[in-house]
């Protein structure tokens, strides 16, 4: 028994000389390359830990650029903002498309589109993506206003039947979103099962079916990272099972019996059938990941929003009060029996909101921007800076960094709500050593690489906002503990919250009402 283990502690040893030894080396011109003791992982712990403290400590030794093995590929940091537009600009040595394409097919669980099997289809789903934006934005803009509102009001209505004697409702705020979000973006974008199209009276039931989506969604989200990293689903438990329950939620026989599906999941739909290739399954697995898009990101960012306003009076405020000027004159009765409409110019009108919004993912976004390199090739970063780097590696910007960077933002660790606005309109000149910076909030990525369902996804948080705002008196509980970032996701869009935020909420009652009930507590 000693001498195996004295052979196995040998091997390993080994294992790590050799690694140190005959493992990449750093070449002329190529930036400062950190690779670790532990072969394969490299530097993966520390920045699974706190990627934008690890790599300010890198920054701090080595300069602006950096080449990290992480994960099994050597990834080449490039952490000034000024420098983000000439990694930007080239398109043809760093492609994003066939990386992405080959993690979200191995994730979702469909054929990788651009393996040529497919001709022309991703060219056509990537213009299908206009009809989440522009004029097409507006249909959806009305029949999410629409969805929010009967949500909403039956979640207030089911808790006044929980507890009739209570006039306050207490709940986890991340559970809340979750729950209002979650329903309210599937109706929207995919229109309503039959199951859907119930008495909304029967509230119990006709929740039943999302309810059910919403955990399998969740537990296929909580493993989402590993997916993403490259991990086979085979080895994460139940995983392969939850999603193909996921993926046949969405099976054309199903959808078929849908109503009042948005256009856009109608010319995908189209669109899919157009490829014999495509089986059934796969087709549900687009849509699928489509269901991962608009909620997995949204639901954590619509977190952020409402908690950073319960937090800040001020802000709550000003925001509400801006609402309130630009929905015009219906007092609280008519706001309480009626639903309002606010279209997407309205919301586009409200610079304050817009700022709050903003300032909430700028606090809470960790998405990397990421180029897979084409060939070997020097980069040019400006006249006085240039690198090498290799074919296969990866190119990242971290913009947290530029989110959390003092130069250019004063205090950036606050919440400051009116932070994007300047003189009544939407403040866009930011700076570092006196130079502008093109690329100063990028929650959605940049250039050609953008989130194409940005503007679907800004309009909806708005509404949400405005609407949970008008409907309901919300307070975070007193003594509530501060909310912190799970940084398990690092690099993958809007952290949701580490800890549980228990906050409270009831109908708005008029303003005579309210202060009558609230000094009788």
């Amino acid at each position: 028994m000693l001498a195996t283990l004295l052979t196995v502690f040998l091997g390993i040893a080994s294992f790590f000389v050799l690694h140190r030894l005959f493992g990449r080396r750093r070449r002329e011109g190529e930036p400062p390359l950190i690779k670790g003791w532990i072969p394969f992982l490299g530097k993966t712990l520390e920045f699974r830990k706190d990627s934008h403290q690890f790599l300010q400590r890198l920054q701090q030794k080595h300069g602006d650029i950096f080449t990290v093995l992480i994960a099994g590929k050597y990834m080449t940091f490039v952490m000034n903002p000024l420098l983000y537009p000439a990694v930007i600009k080239h398109g043809r040595q760093l492609d994003f498309h066939e990386f992405s394409d080959a993690a979200a097919s191995a994730t979702f669980g469909y054929p990788a589109v651009r393996s040529g099997k497919c001709p022309g289809m991703s060219d056509k789903i990537q213009k299908l993506y206009l009809l989440l934006q522009g004029p097409a934005l507006n249909s959806l803009t009305q029949t999410m206003m629409g969805n929010l509102q009967v949500i909403l009001r039956h979640r207030l209505a089911s808790t006044q039947v929980a507890k009739p004697e209570c006039d306050w409702w207490e709940e986890g705020l991340y559970q809340f979103c979750e729950h209002v979000m979650f329903e309210a973006t599937f109706l929207t974008l995919f229109g309503r099962p039959p199951q859907a199209n119930k008495d909304p009276k029967i509230y119990l039931e006709r929740i039943r079916w999302i309810d059910t989506l919403r955990e399998n969604f969740r537990k296929f989200d909580a493993m989402f990272p590993l997916l993403i990293a490259g991990t086979p689903i085979g080895l994460l438990r139940k995983t392969k099972s939850i999603r193909e329950k996921l993926i046949k939620f969405f099976h054309p026989d199903r959808m078929k019996e849908w109503t009042s599906p948005s256009e856009f999941i109608q010319s995908r739909t189209e669109l899919f059938q157009q490829y014999d290739i495509l089986k059934d399954m796969d087709r549900a697995a687009h849509h699928f990941a489509i269901l991962w898009a608009s909620v997995g990101n949204t639901i954590p960012a619509c977190f952020w929003c409402v908690y950073h306003l319960l937090s800040d009076p001020q802000a709550l405020t000003v925001v509400l009060k801006e609402i309130m000027e630009v929905i015009g004159e219906h007092d609280m009765e008519y706001i309480r029996n009626h639903n309002i409409t606010l279209t997407r110019e309205q919301l586009n009108r409200m610079v304050y909101l817009e700022s709050a919004v903003n300032e909430s993912l700028r606090l809470s976004s960790v998405s990397m921007n990421i180029r897979v390199v084409q060939e070997d090739f020097c980069l040019h970063l400006d006249p006085q800076c240039s690198v090498c780097v290799r074919k296969g590696d990866i190119v990242a910007l971290h913009p947290r960094s530029t989110h959390l960077d003092p130069d250019i933002y004063p205090h950036p660790q606050q919440y400051q709500f009116d932070r994007f606005v300047k003189d009544g309109k939407e403040k866009t000149d930011f700076y570092k050593d006196d130079q502008k910076v093109r690329y100063y909030r990028m929650p959605f990525g940049s250039g050609a690489t953008m989130c194409p369902g940005r503007f679907f996804a800004v309009n909806e948080m708005k509404q949400f906002v405005c609407i949970t705002l008008l409907l309901c008196d919300m307070q975070l509980v007193v003594g509530h503990q501060k909310a912190t970032l799970d940084s398990s996701r690092a690099g993958l869009g809007i952290l949701p919250p580490a800890n549980h935020i228990t906050f409270r909420y009831r109908l708005k009652h008029p303003l005579k009402e309210r202060e009558e009930g609230d000094r009788n507590e």
